[in-house]
């Protein structure tokens, strides 16, 4: 019951609320989150001072500070998320080169888009399915509270992305096998098994990377893409697309999960502001037998 009321008499009414307003909103959400609150503020300054050791204590406190705004303005975007017209979300979600995606159709090839909590993910699910030829895919993991899972889902799917859970994959390989599916995989958060993991320095730290990328895109032979979304300025984005391989089963063991990992992080090293550092990325160290690569 609690959570119809939080959606209905605050989540839905706040995102039918122009951008104008509800950036007043984030601004004020900043000054409760990070300057009253402190929300994460240890997980974040840990996150940073550990990724970037040569920059000065100033240096870290402007990242952080302006990590908080972006945070912010990704909360009350996310909440737009629910009403947005497609008009105005492919307004503020351009892309750069589509047609490297789309041409991989035209030749009946599967793609795995990968890509991490950096920039809005929320408004790129939104436009995703409206924009390439293929039929857009999310694997997600349901949350427990099942009202908001349901509303979360349908948001993200009412321009055409499809939403699979983690649980139905088994049983709709047959299906992804037999069309041509853009999959999207967000692959910089944190193994729930370390053993499980492949292990790369990543942000000048050990760090444990999911397989599913890598072992997905050689099960379909699907077309690895890097898929990165750019901050322009407040409120727009812009999506760029960076072929890692087109044969996934000729690449060695661990090339993609490495690879689309390097990316990653020589993006966050540009603009580290627009990562989700408030994640606990580092929570699990590498087992004594796992190897380093």
């Amino acid at each position: 019951m609690g959570s119809k009321l939080l959606f209905y008499l605050v989540i839905l009414p706040i995102s039918k609320l122009p951008f104008g307003m509800l950036y007043l909103i984030s601004d004020f959400l900043y000054l409760i989150l990070y300057k009253i609150i402190g929300y994460r503020t240890k997980v974040v300054r840990s996150n940073l001072e550990n990724s970037f050791p040569d920059k000065t204590s100033s240096e870290i406190k402007k990242i952080e500070a302006k990590f908080y705004s972006h945070l912010c303005d990704l909360v009350v975007e996310s909440l737009k998320a629910f009403s947005i017209s497609l008009d105005e979300a492919k307004e503020r979600m351009k892309d750069r080169n589509i047609e490297v995606v789309n041409q991989y159709y035209k030749q009946g090839r599967q793609v795995v888009l990968v890509g991490g909590h950096y920039g809005n993910w929320e408004l790129f699910a939104i436009t995703i399915g409206a924009t390439t030829e293929h039929k857009a895919l999310a694997l997600y993991t349901p949350l427990k509270n099942e009202f908001i899972n349901d509303k979360i889902t349908k948001s993200r799917s009412k321009y055409g992305l499809g939403m699979l859970s983690i649980k139905e994959i088994k049983s709709k390989l047959t299906e992804i096998n037999s069309d041509s599916y853009a999959t999207i995989f967000g692959a910089d958060q944190s193994p729930r098994k370390s053993q499980r993991a492949y292990w790369v320095k990543f942000l000048n730290q050990e760090t444990g990377i999911q397989f599913g990328t890598e072992k997905f895109a050689k099960e379909f032979n699907a077309v690895v893409i890097f898929t990165n979304i750019y901050k322009v300025k407040r409120g727009y984005y812009e999506l760029q697309y960076d072929v890692i391989t087109e044969q996934p089963n000729e690449e060695e063991f661990g090339y993609i999960s490495k690879t689309h990992t390097e990316m990653l992080e020589k993006v966050i090293q540009e603009q580290p502001e627009f990562w989700l550092w408030s994640h606990k990325r580092w929570k699990h160290k590498r087992p004594e037998d796992e190897i380093l690569h």
